[in-house]
């Protein structure tokens, strides 16, 4: 892959919501203590309001609270396409809970009292899997902000080489040469950052599954 597609590593932070103060203020400290960015809501809406979806992150959620329960905001983030990594944090888990939890998307259901070396453990992986969303988000739209760059005989070719047409028949199809294709395929990979086909191909199968 390109150095153009490389983007600054953003941070990731925690976000902490829940309606007990005792925990938000125990997870603030447990999460600054190991050097995560923190932020912390007393409830659903407030996260809302606070929430930028251009800074990466994890979401420590409570399940029970008033205004907006945990699973009523997970289904407002899904909604939303906002890929965040949720651990639910629950004192009154049950199985039918965990399971409804991690079939909507969850990255885990914790129960409490939990460890705090296993919390960080699976922060920390919640964390990186928050970075490479973000990683591939930036690809992505780096990738469909040069997309809208090609001229319409390059998108032509393009079509036609997602079709599996070698570029003999890309030229019979469109009636121009062999050779011809081969200078439009060329400005096609530069044009969107990518230094091989299978790459390109890739690129645009992900980026036809996010637009269906």
């Amino acid at each position: 892959m390109t150095n153009k597609l490389v983007h600054p590593p953003a941070t990731p932070c925690v976000y902490v919501v829940d309606d007990d103060d005792g925990v938000r203020e125990s997870l603030r400290w447990l999460l600054d203590s190991v050097g995560h960015p923190v932020k912390v809501f007393r409830n659903a809406r407030e996260f809302l309001d606070g929430y930028d979806p251009e800074q990466p992150g994890c979401l420590l959620l409570d399940i029970r609270m008033p205004l907006m329960g945990g699973f009523e905001l997970q289904e407002r983030l899904r909604a939303e396409n906002l890929p965040l990594p949720i651990l639910f944090l629950t004192g009154h888990g049950t199985i039918p809970m965990s399971v409804r939890a991690m079939r909507a998307g969850a990255f885990d259901f914790i129960e409490k009292p939990f460890s705090d070396q296993a919390l960080l453990e699976r922060v920390q992986e919640a964390v990186n899997h928050a970075a490479e969303l973000y990683r591939q988000q930036r690809h992505l739209q780096y990738f469909n902000q040069h997309l809208s760059k090609l001229s319409p005989r390059e998108h032509e070719v393009l079509d036609l080489m997602m079709e599996g047409m070698s570029s003999r028949q890309i030229g019979e199809e469109l009636g121009i040469s062999k050779k011809t294709v081969e200078v439009h395929r060329c400005h096609i990979r530069e044009k969107l950052g990518i230094d091989s086909i299978a790459e390109l191909v890739r690129m645009v199968l992900k980026n036809n599954g996010m637009q269906g």
